[in-house]
């Protein structure tokens, strides 16, 4: 997996080999010497952190901690209630399975536990809910969408952002935490400016707390678009594959008329919706992993 350490070498490299030049004049050759040291040791430790992150396999991020943020996307009102009711269904599953749930943010939440990652990561994509909302009073059934971002709790070792790559601000958060949370700028957005990635985590009753959730998110961020910008270089080249998760596809179904769920991506279904979303998707899970992986 490449990231941006890549380039910061490739910046070194132009650097050092700029600063070289400099070596033929007598004047600034002391100078231009320390200079490169400086930027070689830059170099090495970009270098020796980028294979240290190259070595982490797909076990062990099947082994991670979880991030999943979940939004309403078509269908108004009613896509943020199914939205609402996923996340319900998840922490219902966490809680049967024994792992811990935080949330991080408005529509994140963070699972802590064995092989949370590995359990989750085929849940990501569009879940699409078809059923009669309660406010329709002429029966009618209605389609929403909610999406779903699976991503991997990742440390700096993994992933290494350039602080200057990122641009910084504190607001004053609303919601829990207290008074202290409407009297001083506790709140954190982080822009990451090569790609136009912008985090917050407003959920902490101090800033320093919510830097670090933020550029954790903002890393499980930039490894998401590394790994759906690798699937449609292999999407170009292999036109029918299985689904891997980004975004924008469409995985599930869940037809409420027919109490059945379907996921489009393995062409099997499962029926009792109630018992689904009261968190009991043990067999949906396993039987998607199965005959995916």
């Amino acid at each position: 997996m490449t990231d941006y350490r890549q380039i910061k070498i490739q910046e070194l490299e132009n650097k050092i080999n700029e600063t070289k030049i400099l070596l033929e004049d007598p004047s600034l050759s002391d100078l231009a010497k320390q200079e490169i040291s400086a930027l070689e040791e830059q170099k090495k430790a970009l270098e020796e952190s980028l294979a240290e992150s190259k070595s982490t396999s797909q076990d062990d991020l099947d082994s991670r901690n979880v991030i999943l943020e979940i939004k309403g996307a078509a269908g108004g009102d009613e896509a943020k209630i199914w939205a609402d009711e996923l996340l319900r269904m998840y922490a219902r599953f966490t809680n049967i399975r024994g792992y811990k749930i935080e949330q991080i943010d408005e529509d994140v939440v963070k699972i802590s536990g064995k092989n949370a990652f590995g359990n989750f990561k085929y849940e990501a994509g569009v879940h699409r809910v078809q059923r009669i909302p309660e406010t329709e009073k002429r029966g009618r059934i209605h389609t929403s969408t909610a999406t779903v971002s699976v991503l991997p709790e990742l440390e700096d070792i993994d992933l290494h952002i350039n602080p200057d790559d990122v641009d910084f601000e504190a607001f004053r958060a609303g919601g829990h935490g207290g008074q202290n949370v409407n009297k001083v700028s506790t709140a954190v957005r982080l822009k990451h400016k090569p790609t136009g990635i912008v985090v917050t985590s407003q959920t902490e009753r101090f800033q320093a707390q919510n830097r670090e959730i933020a550029f954790e998110i903002l890393r499980s961020k930039l490894w998401e678009a590394e790994v759906e910008k690798q699937h449609k270089e292999i999407s170009s080249i292999k036109s029918t594959q299985v689904g891997r998760g980004q975004r924008a596809e469409k995985i599930r179904t869940y037809n409420f008329p027919q109490d059945r769920l379907t996921d489009h991506r393995i062409n099997k279904s499962w029926h009792n919706l109630e018992s689904i979303l009261d968190g009991n998707i043990d067999e949906v899970i396993n039987d998607t992993k199965n005959l995916i992986s």
